[in-house]
């Protein structure tokens, strides 16, 4: 068969809504980017034919720097020599999550490193207190990486970990997956869970009825085949479990870490990025635009590529900053962008309910 049709045939595939498959996704990479974008956006619209994108007004407080897993991607963490050691005290936690209440935010993420001296009762303390003070704020917290190395640590098993978390407040976890693929994790972060064990607290979680976020860190020296094995790997997952609210896609800042020789992606990969993801995982509802590491341009392209979310007006973000990148934005800036793509602006929660229409 002829490229033209095969590709023809692929096109009137994801226009039909139907599944595709690993191989004619990694085809999709040689695809015009209009083409692309255009059959992304179709397909967001069999999911979802509103044309709303929601945001969310959040913090993340990262709590310490300190970290075991010392990841070559990573310019955050202590031994990066970037930033000194730190840990932040219960008040200095929840006098950031106050300033974040006064302006009626509702999410928070706590999020720090692999501590070599935290247990269990660090973490079930610090949520606790959190929720004694601030019953109203959605904690959306900690990373599978971290529900790992508790359990690791504290020789618990997963579900113990979750479940103390959860009944002392956690709502839910962020799937912070960076790129599921054995090879390129070995390279970048061989102290952190590798996929499996990702993935074993990923059920842990389900089994405990909580919910989580699917993340793709993709720029660190991958192939195009590994990209969409980390889709898949995810897929699969969704398939089983739809504990995936949301696909949050972003692209490796090299910058200030130890893989600085790696060329950084470009706004093209990551508007190809998004739109594949939204065609490939025809399981998750929601795809946010990733305004924190593309600038706030290329987001709003997202919007019209199979984007459908912008996710947080964060108050404060130190680990991307981290590696030079400094975006800012503000709940007008949001609106403006939202409604300049042709969409209309929505203020949700962390369940993806709206509160408000703009």
């Amino acid at each position: 068969m002829k490229k033209s049709s095969i590709k023809e045939k692929l096109k009137q595939k994801i226009y039909n809504g139907e599944r595709i498959s690993s191989k004619e996704a990694i085809s999709l990479f040689s695809w015009d980017l209009i083409e692309l974008g255009e059959a992304g956006d179709m397909r967001r619209k069999l999911i979802s034919t509103k044309e709303e994108v929601g945001f969310i007004i959040d913090r993340i407080v990262n709590y310490t720097n300190i970290c075991e897993a010392a990841c070559n991607f990573c310019a955050y963490h202590a031994r990066a020599n970037l930033i000194k050691p730190y840990e932040l005290s219960i008040d200095e936690i929840l006098a950031k999550i106050k300033e974040l209440a006064l302006i009626n935010g509702t999410q928070v993420m706590l999020q720090g490193g692999l501590h070599p001296d935290y247990t269990l009762d660090t973490y079930v303390s610090m949520v606790r207190e959190v929720k004694k003070h601030f019953p109203q704020i959605y904690l959306h917290s900690f990373s599978p990486s971290e529900i790992f190395h508790i359990s690791k640590k504290c020789s618990v098993s997963m579900d113990k970990v979750i479940s103390e978390l959860k009944d002392a407040g956690l709502d839910s976890v962020p799937g912070a997956s960076d790129l599921l693929v054995d090879r390129i994790r070995k390279k970048v972060s061989p102290n952190k869970a590798n996929k499996d064990q990702w993935r074993d607290v990923i059920f842990a979680l389900h089994r405990q009825n909580m919910k989580s976020s699917a993340t793709m860190t993709y720029g660190m020296g991958e192939t195009n085949e590994e990209k969409v094995e980390h889709l898949n790997f995810l897929r699969n997952i969704q398939d089983e479990t739809e504990i995936f609210r949301a696909f949050i896609p972003w692209s490796f800042s090299p910058a200030n870490t130890r893989l600085q020789d790696i060329e950084p992606a470009t706004g093209i990969d990551y508007l190809k990025t998004v739109a594949i993801g939204r065609i490939f995982l025809d399981n998750i509802k929601y795809i946010q635009a990733g305004w924190l590491t593309e600038g706030l341009k290329t987001a709003q392209i997202a919007l019209t590529m199979g984007a459908n979310d912008m996710g947080g007006v964060l108050m404060e973000e130190k680990v991307v900053k981290a590696t030079g990148i400094e975006t800012k934005a503000g709940i007008e800036e949001f609106i403006d962008i939202i409604k300049n793509a042709g969409k209309i602006p929505v203020l949700r929660n962390s369940e993806y309910q709206i509160l408000k229409r703009y």
